[in-house]
């Protein structure tokens, strides 16, 4: 696939945003300044400020002078990156490669390969993203080349249509002065100083010779922008592996097209998770409203799936969430977590599948989806001897435990976190308590059996072992209880309750 990159360059970004918030200074010169080694310097201008020959980089008195009825704003820290970084999360609907320029701060570089067809070209493209923004309020330059090196220097530099066609990029250098190279200043001193001033004056002279002269940053520049060198591109989102995008020719504002789009996306998903023999866990469902407005609904699974009927489902119980609106303009589903998905050994005989039945696990999501995945929770038996060790969280609703639930003695229908401390009165040395004071309530014990001993594990840590007795009081209730320790034992022995039977 041919690389194509666009390069947007908001020619003013500070003032454009702090007109959208404020529309009343649109008649009054401005400028944005920040203190630097103890001088008040502008860092924005405002459009009609530049009028009046205001320019970056001046000390704010100075300017005050040139214009008495200027206005200047105290720019606060990070303002621009963060400005930048949400018109790029807002630009992903464009491209899920999106860049905040690191060399200039003012402005956002895209991967667009294999996008541009979906709005017809890349004229119309380019078209799209300038009239939207421009509609927002933000002045803006793109330009598209092969090159994001290329695209950044058209979109500043030059003269004629952004649009650089395949193979062409070198050519629309030609007549650029250095600064498109993204060159440090002491370069491009260098560089004036020796007459060099566009860059067909020097694209052609042998590489050690300019290395000798400018150094390796400037070859790695060059290198970059004809596409010698690769440039790396962080995005602001690292794309998901397992990702679908549906671009809506008209906005979508209806219930029935909001499920046409979720069904296409998912069929195009699963076929690919399908393919590599994996399946969803979580997936989210983003949302992007043409009046810029980002909504987000995400599901998750018990275990890996690509069924698209069930996902489908799950996603269906929160279409509610979705408000489209004016319309949305673009849907983006991703598994944002995958497992692999072991095929089900198939037998003549049915059995009881139990938790490997798929439509137990598809009544537990459905389930979750509505209650929420924390209120499920499912337990399996773990190697310990201590009851409140013996069990344990299952992860996975397929995981199968290590070891089998122990049935050959009675355990309660409630067991207690933590055993509480009781009061007992018992004939020693190993006969059940008499009676026993729980909360401040005496139980007289009339009926009880045991005891059934549990050694303590002495690899965790160190105690007495334990003699529990099943006992019934009174009240017909029954209740389990143990001794921790001997009676005469060094260590002092103490009575406990553990649980309830039914």
């Amino acid at each position: 696939m041919q690389k194509r990159y666009v390069s947007i360059w908001f020619r003013h970004l500070l003032a454009d945003w702090q007109l959208i918030r404020q529309p009343e200074l649109k008649d009054v010169p401005f400028v944005f300044a920040a203190s630097e080694h103890g001088r008040h310097m502008i860092i924005a201008v405002s459009p009609l400020a530049i009028s009046y020959g205001i320019e970056l980089g001046m000390r704010a008195a100075d300017a005050k002078a040139i214009c008495p009825g200027l206005e200047v704003l105290d720019d606060k820290p990070g303002r621009t990156a963060k400005l930048l970084k949400g018109i790029g999360e807002w630009c992903v609907r464009y491209s899920p490669i999106v860049m905040i320029d690191d060399f200039s701060f003012d402005g956002l570089i895209m991967d667009v390969s294999g996008c541009t067809h979906l709005w017809g070209g890349e004229r119309e493209y380019l078209k799209e993203i300038v009239s939207r923004l421009k509609s927002k309020g933000y002045t803006v330059r793109l330009a598209i080349a092969d090159t994001a090196g290329t695209a950044w220097a058209i979109s500043r530099f030059g003269s004629v249509t952004p649009l650089v066609a395949p193979g062409k990029h070198s050519d629309a250098l030609l007549s650029l002065p250095p600064e498109a190279l993204r060159l440090p200043e002491i370069i491009l001193n260098k560089l004036r100083k020796l007459g060099f001033y566009q860059i067909k004056s020097f694209m052609g002279m042998p590489r050690s010779v300019l290395r000798r002269r400018f150094g390796e940053e400037f070859l790695v520049r060059l290198g970059q922008a004809l596409g010698t060198v690769d440039e790396i591109i962080t995005p602001l989102q690292v794309p998901v592996l397992f990702q679908e995008r549906l671009h809506s020719l008209e906005p979508i504002r209806t219930r029935s097209g909001i499920e046409v789009a979720i069904i296409r996306l998912l069929e195009n998903l699963c076929l690919r998770l399908q393919n590599e023999g994996k399946g969803l866990r979580t997936g989210i469902l983003t949302c992007y409203r043409i009046d810029g407005k980002i909504i987000r609904i995400d599901i998750g699974t018990s275990g890996a799936t690509h069924s698209i009927s069930h996902l489908f489902k799950l996603f269906e119980l929160k279409i509610e969430q979705i408000r489209p609106a004016l319309g949305i303009e673009l849907f983006v589903m991703e598994a944002t977590k995958v497992d692999e998905v072991i095929p089900g050994q198939e037998v003549l005989w049915s059995g009881q599948p139990g938790l490997k039945d798929q439509s137990v696990i598809r009544l537990l999501d459905r389930v979750a989806s509505k209650v929420g995945a924390g209120v499920i929770h499912r337990y399996i038996p773990a190697m310990h001897y201590w009851p409140e060790r013996s069990a344990k969280r299952s992860v996975l609703i397929t995981e199968m435990p290590e070891t089998e639930w122990r049935l050959d003695k009675p355990r309660p229908t409630e067991l207690l976190k933590q055993p509480d401390p009781i009061e007992v009165m018992a004939l020693i040395p190993d006969h059940p308590p008499k009676f026993f004071i729980y909360k401040g309530l005496k139980h007289l014990v009339v009926k009880a059996d045991g005891p059934e001993r549990i050694e303590r594990e002495w690899w965790l840590d160190e105690g007495e072992h334990r003699d529990y007795y099943q006992v019934e009081d009174e009240q017909g209730q029954r209740y389990w209880l143990f001794r921790s320790g001997h009676y005469g034992s060094q260590q002092r022995y103490q009575w406990f309750i553990h649980g309830f039977f039914a």
